[in-house]
């Protein structure tokens, strides 16, 4: 005994759906969907495939076993686990992916100014390929000059992620690179007023003062993620003298 019609009821039921409701979705008549549940007729093979499919069961259960409304709020929450795992498993391959960051060389940093808003001109640059997404829009740039020592370095390569020039949520303490008409301005946010456009920025190099910039003049605003740098980084007198005590206190465990 077919148990279709039955099913057919409770699936309306579970799902909320009207008779007529119901025959919009498979292309049927309503009167025959009320001819379904009354038991006096069938739907055709293609139609219980297309209603196996819509609510993910299988052709088999709707016509052998009497579903209830528990086993089909059961099947929803089934469903639902499948769909989160694919979702979480899609984010999880699309992070596995490496990502391309446009780079921009110091000798066409002035041509980038002049097209920065051109997809073309941008795609034309230098990729750089790494294994993590860090956002939808990342650039690197190659930095030039001494003013941010010695925390970033000339030739050094910052890796930046895109803010929002509309609202920019910048941070205090935070290095941000800024494109304006006539250069990079790689700084440390030290202060900002929330009535003003007027950020206040410091350089690394203690030989620089702190400079006032208006966030107007700003033709893209970038928060820097991460430095590649050539430059490798001589021990100071206070970590030699680490190093030192620790070979010591090695040698003197060592003749214990």
């Amino acid at each position: 005994m077919s148990h279709i019609g039955n099913n057919i009821r409770k699936l309306r039921t579970v799902k909320k759906l009207s008779q007529a409701a119901f025959a919009e979705l498979f292309g049927l008549a309503r009167p025959s969907v009320g001819a379904y549940e009354e038991g006096r007729s069938e739907p055709k093979m293609e139609t219980l495939i297309q209603i196996a499919q819509h609510f993910g069961l299988s052709v088999d259960l709707l016509l052998t076993k009497e579903l209830t409304v528990n086993d089909l709020h059961r099947f929803d929450i089934f469903q639902q686990q499948i769909q989160q795992k694919t979702a979480a498993e899609t984010q999880a391959e699309a992070d596995r992916q490496p990502h391309v960051t446009p780079l921009v060389p110091a000798a066409r940093m002035l041509e980038y100014i002049v097209q920065h808003h051109s997809p073309a001109f941008v795609d034309g640059l230098p990729p750089l390929t790494f294994p993590h997404n860090l956002g939808a829009t990342t650039r690197a740039f190659e930095l030039t000059g001494a003013d941010m020592q010695p925390t970033l370095r000339h030739q050094d390569v910052i890796l930046c992620c895109r803010i929002d020039k509309a609202a920019p949520a910048l941070r205090t303490g935070e290095v941000y690179a800024f494109v304006t008409q006539s250069r990079l301005l790689v700084r440390r946010l030290a202060e900002r007023r929330l009535d003003s456009p007027v950020l206040k920025l410091r350089a690394d190099n203690i030989d620089y003062t702190v400079q006032d910039f208006d966030l107007t003049q700003a033709l893209e605003i970038w928060e820097v993620k991460a430095v590649f740098s050539t430059h490798l980084r001589p021990p100071v007198a206070m970590e030699e003298r680490v190093a030192r005590l620790e070979r010591q206190v090695e040698e003197l465990l060592a003749r214990q």
